[in-house]
Protein backbone atom coordinates (compact mmCIF):
# COMPACT_ATOMS: atom_id res chain seq x y z
CA UNK A 1 0.00 0.00 0.00
CA UNK A 2 2.86 2.41 0.61
CA UNK A 3 5.03 1.25 -2.32
CA UNK A 4 8.59 1.73 -1.02
CA UNK A 5 10.39 1.79 -4.38
CA UNK A 6 13.11 4.24 -3.38
CA UNK A 7 14.27 6.25 -0.41
CA UNK A 8 14.90 5.47 3.25
CA UNK A 9 13.00 2.59 4.85
CA UNK A 10 12.87 2.27 8.65
CA UNK A 11 11.53 -0.34 11.08
CA UNK A 12 11.88 0.55 14.79
CA UNK A 13 11.26 -3.05 15.93
CA UNK A 14 12.60 -5.01 13.00
CA UNK A 15 12.83 -8.48 14.55
CA UNK A 16 14.66 -10.76 12.12
CA UNK A 17 14.33 -8.16 9.30
CA UNK A 18 11.32 -9.70 7.59
CA UNK A 19 9.85 -6.31 6.60
CA UNK A 20 13.08 -5.40 4.83
CA UNK A 21 13.28 -8.71 2.97
CA UNK A 22 9.68 -8.35 1.80
CA UNK A 23 10.34 -4.75 0.73
CA UNK A 24 13.21 -5.89 -1.48
CA UNK A 25 11.04 -8.67 -2.91
CA UNK A 26 8.33 -6.11 -3.66
CA UNK A 27 10.80 -3.91 -5.50
CA UNK A 28 12.25 -6.80 -7.50
CA UNK A 29 8.78 -8.14 -8.39
CA UNK A 30 7.96 -4.73 -9.89
CA UNK A 31 11.22 -4.52 -11.83
CA UNK A 32 12.65 -1.89 -9.53
CA UNK A 33 16.20 -1.52 -8.24
CA UNK A 34 16.94 -2.44 -4.62
CA UNK A 35 19.96 -0.12 -4.73
CA UNK A 36 17.50 2.80 -4.66
CA UNK A 37 16.57 2.12 -1.03
CA UNK A 38 18.46 2.58 2.22
CA UNK A 39 17.49 0.38 5.16
CA UNK A 40 17.54 1.38 8.82
CA UNK A 41 16.24 -0.69 11.71
CA UNK A 42 16.55 -1.50 15.37
CA UNK A 43 15.99 -4.65 17.44
CA UNK A 44 15.99 -5.13 21.20
CA UNK A 45 16.85 -8.83 21.56
CA UNK A 46 20.51 -9.63 20.90
CA UNK A 47 19.90 -13.04 19.29
CA UNK A 48 17.21 -11.64 17.00
CA UNK A 49 19.45 -8.68 16.16
CA UNK A 50 22.14 -11.09 14.97
CA UNK A 51 19.55 -13.07 12.98
CA UNK A 52 18.40 -9.85 11.30
CA UNK A 53 21.94 -8.97 10.25
CA UNK A 54 22.45 -12.48 8.90
CA UNK A 55 19.08 -12.43 7.14
CA UNK A 56 20.08 -9.28 5.25
CA UNK A 57 23.64 -10.46 4.56
CA UNK A 58 22.72 -13.78 2.96
CA UNK A 59 20.39 -11.92 0.59
CA UNK A 60 22.93 -9.28 -0.33
CA UNK A 61 20.93 -6.51 1.33
CA UNK A 62 22.87 -3.73 3.03
CA UNK A 63 21.28 -2.17 6.08
CA UNK A 64 22.03 -0.13 9.18
CA UNK A 65 20.61 -1.87 12.24
CA UNK A 66 22.50 0.27 14.70
CA UNK A 67 25.70 -0.48 16.57
CA UNK A 68 24.04 -2.96 18.91
CA UNK A 69 20.81 -4.60 19.97
CA UNK A 70 19.02 -1.91 21.97
CA UNK A 71 15.66 -0.73 23.28
CA UNK A 72 14.22 1.73 20.74
CA UNK A 73 12.77 3.94 23.47
CA UNK A 74 15.69 3.95 25.91
CA UNK A 75 18.56 3.84 23.39
CA UNK A 76 17.43 5.08 19.99
CA UNK A 77 20.07 4.01 17.47
CA UNK A 78 18.82 6.42 14.77
CA UNK A 79 18.04 9.63 16.65
CA UNK A 80 18.31 12.01 13.69
CA UNK A 81 16.79 9.72 11.06
CA UNK A 82 14.04 10.95 8.75
CA UNK A 83 12.56 8.10 6.73
CA UNK A 84 10.48 8.11 3.57
CA UNK A 85 8.81 4.82 4.48
CA UNK A 86 8.26 3.22 7.86
CA UNK A 87 6.90 -0.31 8.30
CA UNK A 88 6.51 -2.01 11.66
CA UNK A 89 4.75 -4.69 13.65
CA UNK A 90 5.39 -3.49 17.23
CA UNK A 91 4.72 -5.68 20.28
CA UNK A 92 1.01 -5.31 21.07
CA UNK A 93 -0.04 -3.62 24.33
CA UNK A 94 3.47 -3.65 25.83
CA UNK A 95 3.24 -2.96 29.56
CA UNK A 96 5.71 -1.07 31.78
CA UNK A 97 7.80 -0.01 28.77
CA UNK A 98 9.24 2.92 30.70
CA UNK A 99 9.45 3.94 34.34
CA UNK A 100 7.06 6.61 35.57
CA UNK A 101 9.79 9.27 35.60
CA UNK A 102 11.57 8.15 32.40
CA UNK A 103 11.34 9.70 28.89
CA UNK A 104 8.90 12.38 30.01
CA UNK A 105 10.77 15.08 28.08
CA UNK A 106 11.73 12.96 25.08
CA UNK A 107 11.74 14.98 21.86
CA UNK A 108 9.75 12.25 20.09
CA UNK A 109 6.64 13.34 21.99
CA UNK A 110 7.00 17.03 21.10
CA UNK A 111 3.56 18.50 20.45
CA UNK A 112 1.80 15.47 21.95
CA UNK A 113 0.87 14.08 25.34
CA UNK A 114 3.49 11.78 26.87
CA UNK A 115 2.45 8.16 26.15
CA UNK A 116 1.31 6.38 29.33
CA UNK A 117 3.48 3.87 31.18
CA UNK A 118 0.68 1.28 31.08
CA UNK A 119 0.81 0.69 27.31
CA UNK A 120 3.50 1.35 24.68
CA UNK A 121 1.18 1.44 21.65
CA UNK A 122 1.20 5.22 21.39
CA UNK A 123 4.88 5.36 22.24
CA UNK A 124 5.49 3.33 19.07
CA UNK A 125 3.14 5.57 17.09
CA UNK A 126 4.86 8.78 18.19
CA UNK A 127 8.31 7.31 17.61
CA UNK A 128 7.19 6.54 14.05
CA UNK A 129 5.71 10.03 13.58
CA UNK A 130 8.96 11.62 14.75
CA UNK A 131 10.96 9.66 12.16
CA UNK A 132 8.86 10.54 9.11
CA UNK A 133 10.38 12.80 6.47
CA UNK A 134 8.48 15.76 5.03
CA UNK A 135 6.65 13.48 2.60
CA UNK A 136 7.01 10.28 4.63
CA UNK A 137 4.46 7.48 4.78
CA UNK A 138 4.13 4.80 7.47
CA UNK A 139 2.26 1.53 7.67
CA UNK A 140 2.16 -0.47 10.91
CA UNK A 141 0.03 -2.99 12.79
CA UNK A 142 -1.53 -2.52 16.22
CA UNK A 143 -4.08 -4.36 18.32
CA UNK A 144 -7.63 -3.12 17.70
CA UNK A 145 -7.76 -1.78 21.25
CA UNK A 146 -5.48 1.09 20.19
CA UNK A 147 -8.51 2.59 18.43
CA UNK A 148 -10.59 2.81 21.57
CA UNK A 149 -8.17 3.40 24.44
CA UNK A 150 -9.15 6.46 26.48
CA UNK A 151 -7.20 8.81 28.73
CA UNK A 152 -3.85 9.93 27.31
CA UNK A 153 -4.22 7.62 24.30
CA UNK A 154 -7.47 9.36 23.34
CA UNK A 155 -5.76 12.75 23.58
CA UNK A 156 -2.86 11.60 21.40
CA UNK A 157 -5.26 10.07 18.87
CA UNK A 158 -7.11 13.38 18.69
CA UNK A 159 -3.81 15.24 18.17
CA UNK A 160 -2.85 12.89 15.33
CA UNK A 161 -6.16 13.61 13.61
CA UNK A 162 -5.89 17.36 14.19
CA UNK A 163 -2.41 17.26 12.63
CA UNK A 164 -3.94 15.44 9.63
CA UNK A 165 -1.46 12.57 9.77
CA UNK A 166 -3.90 9.65 9.57
CA UNK A 167 -4.42 8.45 5.99
CA UNK A 168 -6.23 5.16 6.64
CA UNK A 169 -7.33 2.76 9.37
CA UNK A 170 -7.90 -0.79 8.12
CA UNK A 171 -9.22 -3.53 10.41
CA UNK A 172 -7.91 -6.85 9.14
CA UNK A 173 -9.47 -10.34 9.35
CA UNK A 174 -8.62 -12.75 12.17
CA UNK A 175 -6.14 -15.64 11.97
CA UNK A 176 -3.43 -13.75 10.11
CA UNK A 177 -0.79 -14.74 12.67
CA UNK A 178 0.50 -18.12 13.80
CA UNK A 179 0.55 -17.15 17.47
CA UNK A 180 -2.84 -15.48 17.89
CA UNK A 181 -6.21 -15.43 16.16
CA UNK A 182 -7.09 -11.82 17.04
CA UNK A 183 -8.04 -9.22 14.46
CA UNK A 184 -5.54 -6.37 14.17
CA UNK A 185 -5.52 -2.92 12.63
CA UNK A 186 -3.29 -1.57 9.88
CA UNK A 187 -2.57 2.15 10.35
CA UNK A 188 -1.38 4.28 7.44
CA UNK A 189 0.10 7.68 8.35
CA UNK A 190 1.08 10.25 5.74
CA UNK A 191 2.89 13.56 6.24
CA UNK A 192 1.69 14.91 2.86
CA UNK A 193 -1.91 14.28 1.79
CA UNK A 194 -2.01 17.11 -0.76
CA UNK A 195 -2.76 16.77 -4.46
CA UNK A 196 0.47 15.94 -6.25
CA UNK A 197 2.14 13.70 -8.81
CA UNK A 198 4.94 11.37 -7.73
CA UNK A 199 7.23 9.34 -9.94
CA UNK A 200 7.24 5.79 -8.58
CA UNK A 201 9.38 3.17 -10.24
CA UNK A 202 9.56 5.35 -13.35
CA UNK A 203 5.79 5.87 -13.56
CA UNK A 204 3.95 9.11 -12.73
CA UNK A 205 1.25 8.50 -10.12
CA UNK A 206 -1.31 11.22 -9.45
CA UNK A 207 -2.79 11.61 -5.97
CA UNK A 208 -5.89 13.70 -5.28
CA UNK A 209 -6.13 16.02 -2.30
CA UNK A 210 -7.00 13.97 0.82
CA UNK A 211 -6.47 16.66 3.43
CA UNK A 212 -8.76 16.25 6.44
CA UNK A 213 -9.93 12.87 5.15
CA UNK A 214 -9.41 9.43 6.70
CA UNK A 215 -10.22 6.16 4.93
CA UNK A 216 -11.79 3.56 7.22
CA UNK A 217 -12.05 -0.06 6.08
CA UNK A 218 -13.42 -2.99 8.09
CA UNK A 219 -12.19 -6.20 6.45
CA UNK A 220 -13.02 -8.59 9.30
CA UNK A 221 -15.63 -10.39 7.20
CA UNK A 222 -13.46 -10.60 4.08
CA UNK A 223 -11.85 -13.80 2.88
CA UNK A 224 -12.11 -17.36 4.18
CA UNK A 225 -11.08 -17.96 7.82
CA UNK A 226 -8.11 -20.24 8.34
CA UNK A 227 -9.11 -23.43 10.15
CA UNK A 228 -6.45 -24.64 12.57
CA UNK A 229 -7.64 -28.24 12.27
CA UNK A 230 -7.91 -28.21 8.48
CA UNK A 231 -5.31 -31.01 8.14
CA UNK A 232 -7.05 -33.38 10.60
Amino acid sequence: MIEPYEGIIYDPCCGSAGMFVQSVKFIENHNGNKKNISIYGQEYTNVTYKLAKMNLAIRGISGNLGEMAANTFANDQHKDLKADFIMANPPFNQKAWRAENELKDDSRWNGYEVPPVSNANYGWILNIVSKLSQNGVAGFLLANGALSDDGLELKIRKQLIENDLVEAIIILPRNLFYTTDISVTLWILNKNKTERTIKKNGIDKAYRNRKNEILFMDLRQMGTPYEKNMWN
